[in-house]
Protein backbone atom coordinates (compact mmCIF):
# COMPACT_ATOMS: atom_id res chain seq x y z
CA UNK A 1 0.00 0.00 0.00
CA UNK A 2 1.33 3.46 -1.00
CA UNK A 3 0.17 5.80 1.70
CA UNK A 4 1.82 8.74 0.26
CA UNK A 5 0.14 8.45 -3.37
CA UNK A 6 -3.08 7.10 -2.57
CA UNK A 7 -3.73 10.33 -0.01
CA UNK A 8 -2.29 12.26 -2.99
CA UNK A 9 -4.58 10.85 -5.36
CA UNK A 10 -8.08 10.77 -3.38
CA UNK A 11 -6.95 14.51 -2.13
CA UNK A 12 -6.91 15.47 -6.07
CA UNK A 13 -9.98 13.71 -7.15
CA UNK A 14 -11.53 15.63 -4.41
CA UNK A 15 -10.33 19.13 -5.42
CA UNK A 16 -11.36 18.18 -9.06
CA UNK A 17 -15.07 17.77 -8.70
CA UNK A 18 -17.71 20.28 -7.48
CA UNK A 19 -21.34 19.89 -5.11
CA UNK A 20 -23.17 20.04 -8.51
CA UNK A 21 -21.03 17.51 -9.93
CA UNK A 22 -22.36 15.16 -6.88
CA UNK A 23 -25.86 15.98 -7.14
CA UNK A 24 -25.31 18.62 -4.02
CA UNK A 25 -25.94 21.84 -3.40
CA UNK A 26 -23.27 24.66 -3.30
CA UNK A 27 -24.19 26.23 -0.30
CA UNK A 28 -21.90 29.23 0.36
CA UNK A 29 -18.96 30.13 -0.82
CA UNK A 30 -16.05 27.92 0.08
CA UNK A 31 -12.72 28.41 0.98
CA UNK A 32 -10.82 25.45 -1.17
CA UNK A 33 -11.61 24.23 -4.13
CA UNK A 34 -13.83 20.66 -4.27
CA UNK A 35 -15.67 18.52 -2.04
CA UNK A 36 -15.43 18.77 1.72
CA UNK A 37 -13.85 15.43 2.82
CA UNK A 38 -16.94 14.99 5.24
CA UNK A 39 -18.98 15.51 2.11
CA UNK A 40 -16.89 12.38 -0.06
CA UNK A 41 -17.21 10.40 3.47
CA UNK A 42 -21.45 10.61 3.28
CA UNK A 43 -21.18 10.28 -0.26
CA UNK A 44 -19.00 6.89 0.71
CA UNK A 45 -21.13 5.94 3.72
CA UNK A 46 -17.70 5.98 5.94
CA UNK A 47 -16.39 8.03 8.70
CA UNK A 48 -14.94 11.54 8.21
CA UNK A 49 -12.15 10.42 10.55
CA UNK A 50 -11.40 7.47 8.44
CA UNK A 51 -11.28 9.26 5.31
CA UNK A 52 -9.29 12.33 6.35
CA UNK A 53 -6.69 9.27 7.82
CA UNK A 54 -6.97 8.09 4.27
CA UNK A 55 -5.97 11.72 3.18
CA UNK A 56 -3.32 12.45 5.99
CA UNK A 57 -1.38 9.10 4.97
CA UNK A 58 -2.32 7.18 8.53
CA UNK A 59 -4.80 5.35 7.70
CA UNK A 60 -5.58 1.38 7.93
CA UNK A 61 -5.34 -0.34 4.35
CA UNK A 62 -9.13 0.04 2.93
CA UNK A 63 -11.03 -3.36 2.02
CA UNK A 64 -12.05 -3.88 -1.18
CA UNK A 65 -15.62 -2.71 -0.12
CA UNK A 66 -14.31 1.18 0.72
CA UNK A 67 -12.49 1.26 -1.94
CA UNK A 68 -15.23 0.66 -4.23
CA UNK A 69 -17.51 3.37 -2.21
CA UNK A 70 -14.62 5.58 -2.37
CA UNK A 71 -14.81 5.09 -6.68
CA UNK A 72 -18.25 5.66 -6.91
CA UNK A 73 -18.19 8.63 -4.65
CA UNK A 74 -15.50 10.15 -6.26
CA UNK A 75 -17.40 9.09 -9.64
CA UNK A 76 -13.93 7.47 -10.79
CA UNK A 77 -13.50 6.04 -14.53
CA UNK A 78 -12.52 2.56 -14.58
CA UNK A 79 -9.07 2.86 -15.32
CA UNK A 80 -8.81 5.41 -12.59
CA UNK A 81 -10.44 2.99 -10.00
CA UNK A 82 -8.13 0.30 -10.84
CA UNK A 83 -5.51 2.91 -10.05
CA UNK A 84 -6.97 3.82 -6.81
CA UNK A 85 -7.43 -0.51 -5.79
CA UNK A 86 -3.58 -0.87 -7.14
CA UNK A 87 -2.30 1.92 -5.16
CA UNK A 88 -4.07 0.89 -1.98
CA UNK A 89 -2.49 -2.14 -2.16
CA UNK A 90 -5.22 -4.31 -3.11
CA UNK A 91 -6.15 -6.10 -7.23
CA UNK A 92 -7.69 -4.08 -9.25
CA UNK A 93 -11.62 -5.85 -9.49
CA UNK A 94 -12.48 -9.12 -10.79
CA UNK A 95 -14.98 -8.45 -14.12
CA UNK A 96 -17.35 -9.70 -11.46
CA UNK A 97 -16.57 -7.00 -9.03
CA UNK A 98 -15.89 -4.46 -11.53
CA UNK A 99 -19.39 -5.01 -13.31
CA UNK A 100 -20.96 -2.81 -9.95
CA UNK A 101 -18.73 0.13 -10.49
CA UNK A 102 -21.71 2.58 -11.94
CA UNK A 103 -20.66 4.23 -14.93
CA UNK A 104 -20.17 7.58 -14.03
CA UNK A 105 -22.08 9.08 -17.04
CA UNK A 106 -25.53 7.81 -15.38
CA UNK A 107 -24.52 8.99 -12.19
CA UNK A 108 -23.77 12.61 -13.37
CA UNK A 109 -27.60 11.98 -14.56
CA UNK A 110 -28.95 10.54 -11.53
CA UNK A 111 -27.29 13.37 -9.48
CA UNK A 112 -29.78 15.87 -11.27
CA UNK A 113 -32.82 13.54 -10.50
CA UNK A 114 -34.35 14.58 -7.40
CA UNK A 115 -37.73 14.91 -7.60
CA UNK A 116 -38.90 11.90 -9.11
CA UNK A 117 -37.86 7.93 -8.74
CA UNK A 118 -34.61 6.91 -10.46
CA UNK A 119 -32.46 3.87 -10.12
CA UNK A 120 -28.95 2.72 -11.49
CA UNK A 121 -29.34 -1.30 -12.23
CA UNK A 122 -26.65 -3.81 -13.57
CA UNK A 123 -28.13 -6.21 -16.52
CA UNK A 124 -28.93 -8.50 -14.38
CA UNK A 125 -31.73 -5.81 -12.50
CA UNK A 126 -28.90 -5.66 -9.46
CA UNK A 127 -29.74 -2.31 -7.61
CA UNK A 128 -26.20 -0.65 -7.77
CA UNK A 129 -27.51 2.79 -6.57
CA UNK A 130 -30.91 4.57 -6.17
CA UNK A 131 -32.34 8.28 -5.32
CA UNK A 132 -34.33 8.73 -1.92
CA UNK A 133 -37.49 8.84 -4.30
CA UNK A 134 -36.52 5.33 -5.73
CA UNK A 135 -35.70 3.99 -1.84
CA UNK A 136 -39.37 5.53 -0.59
CA UNK A 137 -40.88 3.70 -3.41
CA UNK A 138 -39.06 0.19 -3.60
CA UNK A 139 -37.66 0.45 -0.24
CA UNK A 140 -33.56 0.25 0.60
CA UNK A 141 -32.19 -2.49 -1.89
CA UNK A 142 -28.43 -1.73 -0.44
CA UNK A 143 -28.48 -4.50 1.91
CA UNK A 144 -29.00 -7.67 0.04
CA UNK A 145 -26.06 -9.84 -0.51
CA UNK A 146 -25.29 -12.56 -3.20
CA UNK A 147 -28.13 -13.38 -5.79
CA UNK A 148 -30.86 -12.00 -3.97
CA UNK A 149 -29.16 -8.57 -4.80
CA UNK A 150 -30.71 -9.01 -8.56
CA UNK A 151 -34.28 -8.18 -8.79
CA UNK A 152 -34.80 -10.80 -11.07
CA UNK A 153 -33.25 -13.60 -8.54
CA UNK A 154 -35.81 -12.48 -5.48
CA UNK A 155 -38.89 -12.21 -7.81
CA UNK A 156 -38.72 -15.80 -8.11
CA UNK A 157 -37.42 -16.83 -4.94
CA UNK A 158 -39.08 -14.22 -2.74
CA UNK A 159 -42.97 -14.17 -2.70
CA UNK A 160 -43.22 -10.83 -0.76
CA UNK A 161 -40.93 -9.23 -3.83
CA UNK A 162 -44.26 -9.04 -6.18
CA UNK A 163 -46.34 -6.88 -3.76
CA UNK A 164 -44.62 -3.72 -5.45
CA UNK A 165 -47.19 -5.08 -8.92
CA UNK A 166 -50.60 -5.66 -8.80
CA UNK A 167 -51.61 -9.03 -8.38
CA UNK A 168 -53.02 -8.97 -12.29
CA UNK A 169 -49.72 -7.57 -14.14
CA UNK A 170 -47.54 -10.11 -12.21
CA UNK A 171 -47.73 -12.94 -14.81
CA UNK A 172 -46.62 -10.42 -17.30
CA UNK A 173 -43.71 -9.16 -15.10
CA UNK A 174 -42.91 -12.55 -14.36
CA UNK A 175 -42.10 -12.85 -18.14
CA UNK A 176 -40.40 -9.41 -18.65
CA UNK A 177 -37.80 -10.44 -15.93
CA UNK A 178 -37.19 -13.79 -17.70
CA UNK A 179 -37.10 -12.54 -21.53
CA UNK A 180 -34.74 -9.79 -20.15
CA UNK A 181 -32.64 -12.25 -19.08
CA UNK A 182 -32.50 -14.15 -21.88
CA UNK A 183 -31.69 -11.21 -23.96
CA UNK A 184 -28.41 -10.90 -21.67
CA UNK A 185 -27.55 -14.38 -21.20
CA UNK A 186 -27.51 -14.26 -25.12
CA UNK A 187 -24.80 -11.51 -25.24
CA UNK A 188 -22.63 -12.63 -22.31
CA UNK A 189 -22.75 -16.60 -23.06
CA UNK A 190 -23.67 -19.48 -20.88
CA UNK A 191 -20.09 -19.26 -18.78
CA UNK A 192 -21.44 -15.73 -17.59
CA UNK A 193 -22.94 -14.31 -14.39
CA UNK A 194 -26.22 -14.75 -16.77
CA UNK A 195 -25.39 -18.23 -17.31
CA UNK A 196 -25.47 -18.95 -13.50
CA UNK A 197 -28.44 -17.02 -12.86
CA UNK A 198 -29.69 -19.41 -15.51
CA UNK A 199 -29.11 -22.44 -13.41
CA UNK A 200 -29.71 -21.39 -10.26
CA UNK A 201 -33.36 -20.06 -11.34
CA UNK A 202 -33.57 -23.50 -13.48
CA UNK A 203 -33.29 -25.53 -10.29
CA UNK A 204 -35.21 -23.01 -7.40
CA UNK A 205 -38.13 -22.18 -9.59
CA UNK A 206 -40.63 -23.79 -11.64
CA UNK A 207 -41.70 -21.04 -12.94
CA UNK A 208 -38.99 -19.78 -14.38
CA UNK A 209 -38.03 -23.09 -15.47
CA UNK A 210 -41.17 -23.07 -17.38
CA UNK A 211 -41.24 -19.25 -18.77
CA UNK A 212 -37.25 -19.83 -19.87
CA UNK A 213 -38.74 -23.10 -22.48
CA UNK A 214 -41.10 -20.00 -23.89
CA UNK A 215 -37.40 -18.90 -25.48
CA UNK A 216 -39.21 -15.28 -25.07
CA UNK A 217 -36.52 -12.44 -25.99
CA UNK A 218 -36.91 -8.70 -24.84
CA UNK A 219 -34.75 -6.08 -23.51
CA UNK A 220 -37.81 -3.98 -22.74
CA UNK A 221 -41.56 -4.94 -22.13
CA UNK A 222 -43.54 -2.16 -20.60
CA UNK A 223 -42.41 1.81 -20.57
CA UNK A 224 -45.74 2.10 -18.70
CA UNK A 225 -46.94 0.54 -15.68
CA UNK A 226 -48.51 0.27 -11.80
CA UNK A 227 -46.78 0.26 -8.80
CA UNK A 228 -48.11 -0.40 -5.72
CA UNK A 229 -47.10 1.61 -2.41
CA UNK A 230 -48.21 -0.23 0.74
CA UNK A 231 -49.63 3.18 1.77
CA UNK A 232 -50.48 5.47 -1.25
CA UNK A 233 -51.69 2.48 -2.92
CA UNK A 234 -51.49 2.28 -6.85
CA UNK A 235 -49.26 5.00 -9.03
CA UNK A 236 -49.05 4.69 -12.46
CA UNK A 237 -45.92 5.52 -13.68
CA UNK A 238 -43.54 6.15 -17.40
CA UNK A 239 -40.87 3.86 -17.57
CA UNK A 240 -37.70 5.66 -19.49
CA UNK A 241 -33.93 3.61 -19.50
CA UNK A 242 -30.79 4.96 -20.58
CA UNK A 243 -28.29 2.59 -20.78
CA UNK A 244 -24.60 2.21 -21.30
CA UNK A 245 -22.91 1.83 -24.45
CA UNK A 246 -21.69 -1.68 -23.75
CA UNK A 247 -25.47 -2.40 -22.05
CA UNK A 248 -24.16 -3.56 -18.73
CA UNK A 249 -25.99 -1.05 -16.77
CA UNK A 250 -29.04 1.18 -16.76
CA UNK A 251 -30.64 4.01 -15.63
CA UNK A 252 -34.45 4.09 -15.10
CA UNK A 253 -36.35 6.93 -14.39
CA UNK A 254 -40.14 6.94 -13.31
CA UNK A 255 -42.81 9.77 -14.07
CA UNK A 256 -45.62 10.53 -13.73
CA UNK A 257 -47.88 12.80 -15.86
CA UNK A 258 -48.51 16.33 -14.95
CA UNK A 259 -51.66 16.81 -13.07
CA UNK A 260 -52.87 13.11 -12.38
CA UNK A 261 -53.25 11.58 -9.08
CA UNK A 262 -50.01 9.88 -10.01
CA UNK A 263 -48.09 12.91 -10.12
CA UNK A 264 -49.28 14.03 -6.93
CA UNK A 265 -48.46 10.76 -5.19
CA UNK A 266 -44.96 11.18 -6.13
CA UNK A 267 -45.01 14.59 -4.96
CA UNK A 268 -46.17 13.26 -1.49
CA UNK A 269 -44.18 10.15 -1.50
CA UNK A 270 -41.10 13.00 -2.07
CA UNK A 271 -42.22 15.29 0.74
CA UNK A 272 -42.59 12.29 3.30
CA UNK A 273 -39.98 9.93 2.18
CA UNK A 274 -39.75 7.38 4.07
CA UNK A 275 -42.55 8.30 6.61
CA UNK A 276 -45.13 5.92 7.28
CA UNK A 277 -49.00 7.02 6.74
CA UNK A 278 -51.63 6.15 8.86
CA UNK A 279 -54.24 5.93 5.54
CA UNK A 280 -54.68 6.14 2.27
CA UNK A 281 -55.35 8.45 0.02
Amino acid sequence: MDRAELAAFLRRRREQLRPEDVGLPAGPRRRAPGLRREEVAALAAMSTDYYTRLEQRRGPQPSEQMLAALARALRLTDDERDYLFRTAGRNAPTPVAAASHVAPALLRVLDRLSDTPALILSNLGEVLVQNSMAEALYGDRSHFTGWARSDIYRWFTDPAERRIYPEHDRDRQSRAFVANLRAVHSAMGPQSRAGELVRTLTKTSPEFARLWDRHEVAKRFEDHKVLVHPQLGEIEVDCQALFTEDQSQLLLVLTAAPRTPAAEKLQLLGVLGHERFDTVS
